[in-house]
């Protein structure tokens, strides 16, 4: 996620933030998604266990059972454990496992990018429910302490959820530096209020035997799989501790989850069960009956601090995911604006933030309780876990060289389990797991739509130009007027000619003193170091080749690379420098390669793209863009 205070080390090696100062910022934006479950998972398990029937003893340990060895096998085994040990040079999240696995097979394999971009955008559909669940569920609280006020819930949900989205422009560096202790205190008060209700019914402790689960999933059927599926609520945020691995590092996050997160969560859910015992009428909401009529408003006004940092956490993490797609070629470019000077993660994305705000409101004006919105929750989850696992399986199996069997013996268990929180999470599909669901389709769709179609654009314009060497040797023979300065062309293929300077030679029939043909490249890597970001190759006297290497986390400035390259001996100056870029127009073609509405889409998305000169911060005043047009 884009959200985070210093990585424990930088690029150069630097320590700049020390163990525990990663552990509370760990806590404050890692654990917010999954810290906020209690609001909702316990209450919506037992309600789907229950089936309108009275609340038994046995149903309500089978619950926390199936609970409590959830966030075991799930979260502290799968990803705090093993995965967080799958780092691609410190990064963690769906496509830098992706990018980990294909570097391990040395090649593009179609079945890993399948599992990232399924991944990725079921992440991003998890970034549109997770900020009305958790926002609606914090303001459901008000209806404890005033039955008038549930008229107000919906409401006052929408304003506090525009407000949120409003500020991320401003960034939120700020406001990030409140974050952990905020959650220190949230967590510290999940314990208490656990520790208080167990003393209720001390009894409960017993639901940390799995027998009691499975017991539960053995005679209750189809009922058993419905509530697998609310159980997998509790889990939900789990993806997160591998998303927020590169901001953090594996250590603080380990002893942040292992110490304190999971036993202030485990406590909570015993408390909450223990209470339920006591008191069957309770489950109506579990977790704010933990506390007495007095104390209730504070610790509405507690929650709705925690969601909002939980659904901070995960817009910006949708930020970053989507600038790694963008890197990775798995969608247009899109305007990435920074906003703060000191940390290169704090990122705003108007369009990724318009998009997220609209379909957050939708849902909450859709579903209207948290209770609705349960139902469409784990699905996105349990998709990005169930392809998390797969790609892992590639990583160990490869990259750490175990044997296929080895391997296969450590994941399958846990791809096994995924699995079945998928399958029991499907069974809520017409009940609103049809929405994250359709958005991955969608989102799957556009992604398709994006690689072939710049596929097929990249073939037909190749067949139509000339090799770069060629043009060189003729220039060479014949040579146009000479004009002082140095012309910059970029292009994707360095080999052939790049379509503004044949424009340039054409209508102006001139050729500059010093020409640059630039590629920007991206690495399989998150990161790429200040030594390997330039390449440099002299072709003639006035033609050399340039290559700039980005990792698919940076974004990519030109002019400061560039700078690199004036280091590496490039004499420029960039007050006599042109940059020449193309402009493509797209038509579609009656065979292009593609569908009709394809094509429709295709155009349109590049036509949404962030234009060049911004996306690669090239200063304006020195670009000159040639227009070209293409059918596809």
């Amino acid at each position: 996620m884009a959200l985070s205070v210093p990585s424990a080390e930088t690029p150069e090696g630097l320590v700049t933030t020390g163990f525990w100062a990663l552990t509370l910022g760990s806590i404050g934006v890692v654990f917010g998604d999954i810290g906020t479950s209690p609001l909702y998972a316990f209450r919506e398990a037992v309600a789907a266990a229950a089936q309108d029937q009275p609340v038994s003893r046995g149903l309500v340990l089978g619950v926390l059972s199936l609970i409590l060895w959830a966030l075991f096998v799930v979260v502290t085994a799968k990803y705090v454990l093993l995965l967080l040990r799958a780092d691609n040079n410190g990064e963690g999240g769906t496509l830098s496992l992706m990018a980990l696995g294909q570097r391990a097979l040395g090649r593009h394999s179609w079945l890993l990018l399948a599992l990232g971009v399924i991944g990725a955008s079921m992440f991003i559909g998890d970034s549109m429910i997770t900020p009305a669940i958790s926002v609606l569920s914090a303001v459901e609280g008000l209806k404890l302490e005033t039955p008038a006020l549930e008229h107000y819930v919906v409401p006052l949900t929408v304003f506090i959820l525009v407000v949120l989205f409003s500020v991320q422009s401003s960034g939120t560096a700020r406001v990030a530096s409140a974050f952990g202790p905020v959650m220190v205190v949230w967590f510290s008060s999940l314990a208490m209020m656990g520790l208080v209700n167990i003393s209720d019914d001390p009894s409960v402790l017993a639901a940390i035997n799995p027998w009691y689960g499975i017991q539960f999933l053995l005679s209750h059927g189809t009922i058993g799989m419905v509530t697998l599926g609310a159980v997998f609520l509790a889990v939900t945020g789990g993806e997160a501790l591998y998303a927020d691995l590169g901001h953090f590092g594996r250590k603080p996050i380990q002893a942040g989850w292992l110490y304190f997160v999971l036993p202030s969560l485990l406590i909570n859910y015993f408390g909450q069960g223990a209470l339920v015992l006591s008191n069957p009428a309770a489950i109506e909401n579990s977790f704010y009956r933990m506390v007495p009529e007095i104390l209730l408003l504070p610790l509405v006004a507690l929650a709705t601090a925690a969601t909002v940092i939980a659904s901070q956490a995960v817009i910006t993490g949708a930020y970053s995911l989507t600038r790694q797609a963008v890197q990775l070629g798995l969608l247009p470019r899109y305007e990435v604006r920074y906003t703060s000077e000191a940390h290169a993660g704090q990122i705003y994305l108007p369009r990724v933030n318009t998009l997220l705000l609209t379909a957050v409101l939708l849902l909450v004006m859709l579903f209207r309780t948290s209770s609705g919105l349960a139902s469409a929750y784990g699905i996105a989850v349990s998709t990005t876990m169930v392809a998390d696992g797969i790609m892992g399986f590639v990583v160990i199996w490869k990259l750490w060289n175990w044997r296929a069997a080895t391997a296969a013996a450590l994941i399958v268990p846990f791809v096994v389990v995924d699995t079945t929180f998928f399958s029991a999470n499907l069974l809520k599909l017409l009940e609103g797991a049809w929405v994250p669901l359709l958005f991955g389709i969608a989102m799957a769709t556009t992604i398709w739509t994006w690689r072939r179609g710049a596929a097929i654009l990249i073939a037909k314009t190749r067949r139509t130009e000339m090799p770069l060497r060629d043009l060189i040797k003729s220039l060479e023979k014949r040579p146009p007027h000479i004009v002082k300065g140095t012309a910059v062309f970029l292009t994707s293929d360095p080999d052939s000619v790049p379509t503004a300077l044949l424009h340039n030679l054409k209508h102006n029939k001139v050729l500059h003193e010093h020409n640059v043909i630039l590629t920007i490249e991206t690495a399989q890597t998150p990161r790429v170091d200040v030594a390997g970001r330039v390449r440099m190759e002299t072709i003639s006297d006035k033609f050399a080749l340039v290559r700039l290497r980005f990792g698919f986390m940076e974004s990519p400035n030109v002019p400061k690379a560039l700078v690199i390259a004036r280091k590496l001996g490039w004499q420029f100056d960039i007050m006599a420098t042109s940059f020449f870029v193309s402009r493509r127009s797209l038509k579609p073609s009656a065979q292009s390669g593609m569908p009709r509405w394809q094509d429709h889409l295709f155009i349109a998305l590049s036509r949404s793209a962030n234009d060049a000169t911004d996306y690669f911060q090239i200063p304006t005043g020195r670009v000159v863009e040639v227009g070209t047009q293409v059918t596809i």
